[in-house]
């Protein structure tokens, strides 16, 4: 009777790991959440589509307000990044300042930065930070806004990882923890690609899926 007893409990908590696993698994394969780099690994490949980007409203560093009709009938690549970040930032912003020198005449294209710190990001703090990379203010817009919607839209809208500093604690309670991916859009609002900045594959594929779509 008491083998009996001891099996039941060992399958119980067998069974307890199990589904703990599972759901681990599960979640990992929504988002990922390291502490450097190489956010959400899914394995996007191809053209297809991810969902459509919802409509927003956001200040851009001009002091306009921009919509997603704005960019409607552009293809466009989207970013998620802070001014103060010291880690994937600035090499978001330099490549994306490459593609844009790259892809210098083609005038279906823009590239849209959203602050995930819009506390501190101000439209100001923004010019500043848009100038350092010689940022075209008719096709690289660089948005703040508000907090919530900004959250909302990288974690709901474009299914990307982002964690403001005050969710935190401990030594990185000042860092706010977000993708460092780039995201393709098309000319209707579709999500069309994910490619992470630091992996020069990615960025090479990037660029092929970009004249894909811009060759129509």
């Amino acid at each position: 009777m008491g083998n009996l007893r001891v099996q039941h409990f060992l399958w119980g908590a067998l069974l307890i790991v199990l589904a703990a696993v599972l759901a681990a698994l599960a979640w990992s394969r929504l988002t990922v959440w390291p502490r450097q780099g190489g956010w959400d690994e899914r394995p996007l490949e191809g053209l297809r589509s991810f969902g459509t980007v919802p409509d927003f409203s956001l200040t851009e560093r001009s002091g306009r307000q921009i919509k997603l009709s704005d960019l409607q009938g552009k293809i466009w690549v989207a970013d998620f990044f802070y001014t103060d970040c010291k880690d994937s930032c600035p090499l978001q912003s330099a490549e994306m300042a490459k593609l844009q020198t790259e892809m210098a005449d083609s005038s279906d294209l823009a590239f849209v930065s959203i602050s995930v710190d819009p506390e501190h990001d101000v439209p100001e703090v923004l010019a500043r930070y848009a100038d350092r990379f010689k940022a075209d203010p008719h096709r690289w817009l660089f948005l703040t806004g508000e907090k919530k919607e900004i959250y909302r839209l990288a974690q709901e809208g474009f299914h990307l990882s982002a964690v403001p500093a005050s969710d935190k604690r401990g030594e990185e309670a000042d860092v706010v923890l977000h993708s460092s991916r780039f995201v393709l859009i098309d000319g209707k609002g579709q999500i069309r690609g994910y490619y992470e900045s630091s992996d020069g594959e990615a960025r090479k594929r990037l660029r092929r899926d970009l004249k894909t779509l811009l060759r129509g």
